[in-house]
């Protein structure tokens, strides 16, 4: 087909006009009033503010002022910055090295074209301000103005030009918190700026020039910021740092999670990913984590040039990243229980459990009958304590205990009794009651402990006196004799039996000895949820947080004074062992001064 030029009989492609292509334009980088914002602040940053002050009217829709001490634009530099693909940030023309904010020109016109839009700047030592209009895309001259050094832009009247993409903002209240969102990344990005934020002449928030731990601590609330865990890591050329809650702290979306990355504040997939993955297992499923990570790496390592917004990224080593975040927050998180801060969870329904891989070696620990807690042993041939249970015609009992004075070397205190014959009551030195839950905590230290094996060569396995048949539906029985070779390293041999049937010749020896059948259905169960897609180490994690859980001390056990203490010890050495493997807690602290305030004595 040859081509024809748009005037010729016939043709049916055309040039669309100037002010339609901005106008789309505007649609791609505009698309809220927290958009705008965004871009407008990211320019203020660009250019070198130390205080910027935002001020929006009806969530941002009817009005945005972003006033900042910047080094300001002279007249030229002002007609200039409102045409489309005009810049002063990149250095060259190879979009490698890409070391501000902003870069492809296209804010300040696309605002203009959707927008009344007004820029009053001045530069450092001029005689005076200079102001130019852009409204729906037709820009006036530029004049003279009174203003102070910086830049002041107004933006007013959001999308009168382009009405049919004002009905899909949402309602003032909605737009002024995806606009309050925004700004937060944007202050924790660049803590070093004061920041001021006023909605509807309510100031939100102000903020001087601080180091990054403060304004961490001011902008994600008295709640996480008690709770915070610094985070930190180093990878060929690839630095993060930065701060995560602890997994009692945490919330119903994932609106408390800041990614920057090169001072760039970003909502990137494979950030957000490790995140969640990092947290699999120590936090409830429905619920997110709260934390702040920053991530500085060679700027030809990451294209920020992905999306108009440019709040995408696209990394050249992303399996690197993600290895990286993963690593420095599961090493923040590994602290045993009773060591950092413990809030007290909120407790809400959770559904079925998906537990993760963790690629961190851990010392050994012993997850049949409980070792004393000086010394580790190796797990008993014999049955373990996890095996033991109460007949179902017991009736639960609260039993007081004669405890040992505890001590400040121990954070979960003395156990005092046992309560419904599931939960131990423990007394910390401070006077604090801890109540722990019995078999989530002992499934996380069953976990770690066949982590540990798994790691160092592989799960000890204990063969059984005689080979169990467990009867299963044949897509299960496949399910699980297809991971037949992967199941062997964790200490769990099977082989196939006829039909639907499944040959069990060894167990893992630190699980004593559980029931097979129920064991290999939720095997089955979770190979099945996990699919192919997840990787080997994850998908053998996952097994092993379910073999834990197998074989870990039931609810309904009556455990004696020595047994709890030493539960409560290898709880304080242990890693993660504030939840268990399905991001339960495995205790409760109470302070002295919250239980004087549930008694009113405060």
């Amino acid at each position: 087909m040859s081509a024809t030029s748009d005037s010729a009989p016939g043709c049916r492609i055309r040039l669309l006009p100037s002010a339609i292509v901005d106008r789309i334009a505007a649609g791609e980088v505009i698309e809220r009033p927290a958009a705008a914002l965004k871009e407008l602040v990211e320019n203020a940053l660009d250019a070198g503010a130390g205080r910027i002050a935002v001020a929006l009217t009806g969530g941002g829709i009817v009005r945005i002022e972003v006033t900042d001490d910047g080094a300001g634009m002279s007249a030229a530099e002002l007609a200039l910055a409102v045409q489309r693909h005009a810049t002063s940030k990149l250095a060259d023309e190879t979009l490698v090295r890409i070391a501000t904010l902003g870069f492809r020109g296209e804010a300040l016109p696309s605002i203009g074209a959707a927008a009344r839009l007004e820029i009053t700047s001045r530069p450092a030592g001029a005689a005076e301000a200079q102001r130019i209009r852009v409204e729906g895309g037709r820009v006036s001259a530029v004049t003279p103005a009174a203003g102070p050094p910086g830049t002041r832009a107004v933006v007013a009247d959001l999308f009168f030009a382009t009405p049919a993409r004002r009905k899909f903002l949402k309602s003032p209240r909605v737009e002024a918190d995806h606009a309050e969102a925004a700004m937060r990344r944007l202050a924790l990005a660049a803590p070093e700026v004061g920041f001021r934020l006023e909605i509807d002449g309510r100031t939100l928030f102000d903020l001087p020039g601080q180091d990054r731990a403060a304004r961490v601590a001011a902008l994600l609330g008295p709640e996480a910021a008690a709770a915070l865990l610094p985070v930190a890591g180093e990878r060929d050329g690839m630095v993060l740092t930065g701060f995560a809650a602890a997994p009692s702290v945490h919330r119903a979306t994932g609106a408390a999670q800041v990614f920057v990355v090169n001072r760039r504040p970003v909502t990137d997939p494979v950030l957000k990913t490790a995140l969640r993955v990092a947290y699999r297992e120590v936090i409830m499923p429905g619920r997110h984590p709260v934390a702040a990570l920053f991530l500085d790496l060679p700027a030809e390592a990451v294209d920020v040039n992905v999306h108009p917004a440019k709040t995408e990224l696209r990394f050249r080593d992303a399996d690197g990243v993600r290895g990286l975040v993963i690593g420095g927050l599961r090493a923040a998180l590994a602290g045993g229980a009773g060591h950092a801060t413990m809030l007290t969870p909120r407790l809400v329904p959770r559904p079925a459990p998906r537990p993760t891989a963790s690629s961190t070696p851990y010392a050994a620990w012993s997850a049949g009958k409980l070792a004393p807690a000086h010394a580790p042993a190796p797990a008993p041939a014999n049955p373990g304590m996890a095996e033991a249970q109460l007949p179902l015609a017991a009736a639960p009992s609260a039993r007081v205990l004669a405890a040992a004075e505890p001590t400040p070397a121990h954070p979960l205190g003395a156990p005092v009794a046992q309560v419904l014959d599931t939960y131990i009551l423990a007394v910390a030195a401070d006077g604090a009651l801890v109540l722990v839950d019995q078999h989530a905590a002992h499934e996380r230290l069953t976990h770690e402990a066949l982590r540990a094996q798994h790691v160092a060569g592989g799960v000890r396995a204990q063969p059984l006196l005689l080979p169990a048949v467990v009867e299963l539906a044949p897509a299960e029985a496949a399910r699980l004799l297809a991971r037949a070779a992967e199941l062997a390293r964790l200490g769990l041999e099977i082989e196939e039996f006829g039909s639907g049937a499944v040959l069990v010749r060894a167990l893992p020896a630190a699980l004593g000895t559980p029931e097979p059948a129920p064991l290999l259905r939720d095997l089955a169960d979770e190979l099945g949820e996990l699919g192919e897609s997840l990787a080997l180490e994850a998908r053998l994690d996952a097994v092993l947080a379910r073999l834990a859980c197998h074989g870990s001390i039931r609810a309904g056990r009556r455990l004696a004074a020595e047994e709890m203490a030493t539960l409560l010890r290898q709880m304080e050495a242990t890693p993660r062992a504030a939840t268990c493997s399905h991001g339960r807690p495995t205790y409760l602290k109470f302070s002295r001064a919250e239980i004087e305030r549930l008694f009113g004595r405060r």
